[in-house]
Parts: structure tokens; sequence; C-alpha cells
């Protein structure tokens, strides 16, 4: 019997941890055609391999896409919940280990005299110090380690889903400092306009004074300067409601002063679509749904194993004694040795109906996973189809620009020479100052769609 105890523990260590029942991975077939639609193989690079700070040059940009970083809530939960994960994770992968605990127990009882043979009372002390295994499950079936590896392949889904919340918050930030930009570049054609039909208007009613202009035209200037007036003051509300969303995408106080417009071809390169397979390493939405596919992979493992035997050991070893000052002596060493198998017979259904549900967990986790692709794959191709577009848009309006500025031009000429009436001045200016603010609008809308392509490729968002 002396070596009974470090036999029968060296065998359990030995038996426990055998293979998975659960069933091996696989990686669904990609949910999209091999290329995308609008093909996408130009470009400086590959998204993936260009850092935020590489692709996004501009310094105001960088320093407020560097703050959201460090200030965002929703950035610093989906830190929290990785953080939540490891510690359910630590929590799990204990259950595969035995609980080692040391026990220090003393009692002492009096057993009334009525109650023993000897018809007097007693009295007995008991003392014992030891280290004890309790309920520890011998995990023949993997059932321990599929839980495991379900916890753990959470914990990578759980960081995989905060690089995919920290990507997304680069490209709001970037699309939307891009958009402030555009605003104060449309108020600026705004404040221009106002002002130089400010100064039509005073020449107007000079004219008018004079009688060498009529009240209709002097009437239709005032409403041209009015117009300009309600576009600045509308311009200058939805600057203010940007501003205020940027400040919480950042969750600090940034500068957002007022600039100027900037070079549109320098602010962004362009980058290189690849193949939609490239994907699947490359977005962290994906990575984060394969994980939870592979944890619930391993959970239908731990559903199987719930089938057979479950064996639980409960031991003990130390030194025990009536006599407190004898707890060490000779001889008075003692063990307990404890094990309990465990065979499901009649559960109502509970363990088959635990395997379907963790099958069909699976199931969900294969569509989610395939949406996720699905999706990856559309945002990629709407931005490459907004990249191209959106490039002609811009080329067509700047012609568009230029042929309207000429028309406003010409139309004050003839008026100024009697040959038209100031209506169609009214016209082409109205036109006019429609097609730049239209060009400015298209212009940031094509840098958004590089960022959302930039975005859409998964584009290395790393602190």
């Amino acid at each position: 019997m002396k070596t009974a105890f470090p036999c029968m523990a060296a065998l359990t260590l030995a038996l426990a941890g055998c293979a998975s029942l659960a069933p091996p991975y696989q990686a669904p077939a990609l949910p999209v055609p091999a290329a995308y639609p609008d093909g996408g193989a130009d470009g400086a690079g590959a998204a993936a391999q260009l850092a935020w700070r590489t692709y996004f040059s501009d310094p105001r940009m960088q320093r407020l896409i560097a703050q959201a970083l460090e200030n965002n809530r929703d950035l610093r939960v989906a830190a929290l919940r990785v953080e939540e994960a490891r510690a359910a994770y630590g929590i799990q992968r204990a259950e595969q280990f035995p609980s080692v605990g040391l026990g220090v127990e003393g009692s002492r009882a009096r057993v009334p005299g009525d109650l023993n043979p000897t018809r007097k009372p007693l009295l007995s002390d008991q003392y014992q110090v030891g280290l004890s295994v309790g309920a520890w499950e011998l995990d023949f079936w993997g059932r321990v380690r599929s839980l495991k590896d379900a916890a753990l392949h959470r914990l990578l889904a759980g960081d995989a889903a905060r690089r995919a919340v920290t990507l997304a918050l680069v490209a709001q930030v970037a699309d939307a400092y891009l958009a402030l930009r555009e605003l104060d570049e449309r108020i600026g054609l705004a404040e221009r306009t106002v002002a130089s039909r400010s100064e039509s208007l005073r020449i107007f009613k000079r004219r008018f004074e004079v009688g060498a202009t009529s009240k209709l035209d002097l009437t239709q200037v005032e409403t041209l300067l009015t117009q300009a007036q309600t576009l600045e003051a509308q311009l200058r509300q939805a600057r203010e409601l940007r501003a205020h969303a940027l400040t919480q995408l950042v969750g600090a106080a940034p500068d957002l002063a007022p600039q100027q417009g900037f070079d549109d071809a320098a602010v962004l390169p362009g980058l290189r679509a690849g193949l939609p397979s490239d994907l699947l390493a490359a977005r962290p939405d994906i990575a984060a749904a394969e994980q939870q596919l592979r944890a619930a992979q391993a959970n239908i493992g731990a559903a199987r194993a719930a089938f057979f035997p479950r064996v639980t050991l409960t031991t003990a070893l130390g030194t025990a004694s009536a006599e407190l000052d004898g707890l060490f002596d000779a001889g008075s060493r003692a063990w307990t040795l404890a094990p309990r198998l465990t065979l499901p017979i009649f559960d109502a259904g509970r363990n088959q109906a635990g395997l379907d549900l963790a099958t069909l967990r699976r199931d969900v986790a294969v569509a989610n996973y395939e949406q996720s692709v699905q999706n990856a794959f559309r945002e990629v191709a709407d931005a490459l189809s907004g990249r191209r577009w959106l490039a002609e848009q811009v080329r067509i309006q700047r012609t568009a620009l230029a042929a309207q500025s000429e028309r406003a031009r010409l139309a004050k000429l003839r008026y100024d020479n009697g040959a038209a009436p100031y209506l169609e001045v009214l016209d082409a200016q109205r036109d006019l100052l429609s097609v730049e603010q239209q060009l400015v609008q298209t212009r940031r809308a094509l840098l958004s769609s590089q960022v959302s392509l930039y975005a859409a490729l998964g584009g290395d968002a790393s602190l």
C-alpha cells in the first residue's frame, strides 16, 4: 500500500486528457466569386501591409486617429471584452488539472453514555493535516479539453473582434475628417459667393436709386444673395453636427478649426485589391467569425463526450492523530482514494438535446462565417466601384464647372450690354454655385471610397 497513492496519481495523469470527440475542422468553401467584378489589380500596395500611419499621411488626420485609438470608448470596451475572454479561458483551462488544497482539521466530540456500550460519556479528539484533491474529472473522452478549446477560440475571436473595431474606428475617423474638410471647402465657396453677391446687391441698389435698373432686377439680385446666405447657414450647421460626431469618435476635445482645401491626389495613395481569398487572412471580422466557428466545433466534442461515463477522483494524503502532538509521529500517515464513475442511463433526452443544440450552433456559426465573407466581398466590390466611377464623375464635373463658369461670365456680359434679362444671369449663377458644391462633394466621396477600400481590404490598424 505504500506505493498505491503515487502509482494511482501517475496513472490518472497519464489517462487524463485523451483525444477530443470534436469533429475535425474544415473551413467552408468561399461563397463568393474568385475575383472582384471591377478587377482591382491596380494600386500601389496591399492594404493589409500598409499601416494606417503610412496610408493616412495627413498630419492632422493622424493626430485625430491617434487620439481616437487612445480615448474611444467602443474600442476600450472591445479591449476589456478580450480580457474578459482571457479570464474565462484561464478558468476553463484550469479544469484540466487537479485542484490541490492544504487542509488542517481538528475536532473534539462527546458521545453520551446511553449511546455507547460503556454507558459512560466518551470524549474523543481527532487532528488531521494533508493535501487533498477534490472531484477532479479524468478527461478520458476529452470533454474538459473540448470546453477549454472552445474558450480559447472565443478568446481569439474576441481579439479579432477588437482588431475589427480598431480598423473600423480608424476608417470612421478618417472619413469624418474628410467630411469636415469637405464642409470647410463648401463653406469657403459659399462665403465667397455671399461676398460677391453682397457687392452686386450694393451696386444694383445704387443703380435702382438713379433709375438705371428695374425693381425686378434688384429683387432678383436679392434672391441670389439670400440663397447663398441660406446655403452658408445650412453648411455651418452641418459642420457643427459633423464636428460633434467626430469629437465623440475621438473621445476627447480635438482641434477641429476650419482649414482650406487640400490636394486630393496627395491625400491617399492607391490600393491593390488582390483576390477575395486574400480577405480570409486580412479581415479581422472574418477571423473572428472563423474562431467562433471553431469554438462551436469544440462544443460539439464536449456534447458528444457527455454520452460516455464520467470518472472523477477525490483523494487526500496527509497525517492524522488523536493527539495534536502526535500528528507527525511515525505511523500517523493517512490517505484516501475515492474514484467515482457516473454512467448516464436515463436523462430524459438531455444529452441528445445538448448535442443537437451544439450542432445547430455550429451550423449558425457556419452561416455567420459565410455571411462575413460575403459582406467583405461586397464592401470591397462597392469600394472599387466607387473608386472607378467617382473618379469619372469628378472628371466630368470639372469639365461642367469650366463650362458653367464660362456661361455665367457670358450671361453677365450679355446683361451688361443689354442683350439679355437679368433672369439669365440669375439662372447661370445659381447653376454655377450648385456645380461648385457638387464637385467638392464628389471629390470627398472619391476620397471616402479610398478609405472604405482600405478598411474593406483589412488595412493594418495596429497600434
